[in-house]
């Protein structure tokens, strides 16, 4: 019974920790924001895990490419392009970011990190670490 029960709390927690997607906008070559819900995509699960803007300031104005990434592709993208963020004409910047829709519109009220690479630290790997601690007599 206990086997049973131990077997069922893990395939709950995997089951719901493993399966990592997250939601970004999506869009190449937009003179607008295209931070609209019809832009909104689901990333591969496991493979995508950041989201990514490209913002390119052209002679005919300002343009937007957004996508969802993989973490290694978009950091590299985005150090690469980072002595041509200038703001001024022919501009490339490129920023990551691992929340859903953290592609979208700069929020108003917080303040913008002044890197170009805005990560957080998901909380999942330390629980899952706790709960495998608890359960570890239990197993034994």
């Amino acid at each position: 019974m206990r086997l049973l029960t131990v077997t069922t709390l893990l395939l709950l927690f995997f089951s719901t920790g493993l399966a990592l997607q997250i939601q970004c906008y999506q869009c190449e070559e937009m003179t607008h924001d295209c931070s609209t819900p019809e832009f909104i995509v689901n990333c591969t699960v496991n493979v995508q895990d950041m989201c990514q803007k490209e913002v390119l300031v052209k002679d005919d104005g300002i343009y937007y490419r957004k996508s969802c990434a993989s973490s290694g592709a978009c950091l590299i993208a985005s150090s690469g392009y980072q002595q041509f963020c200038t703001g001024k004409l022919n501009s490339v910047c490129i920023t990551c970011c691992n929340t859903p829709l953290c592609n979208g519109p700069r929020q108003k009220k917080r303040p913008q990190p002044s890197a170009a690479i805005t990560l957080t630290t998901p909380q999942l790997p330390l629980f899952s670490l706790y709960i495998l601690l608890l359960l570890s007599p239990t197993l034994c």
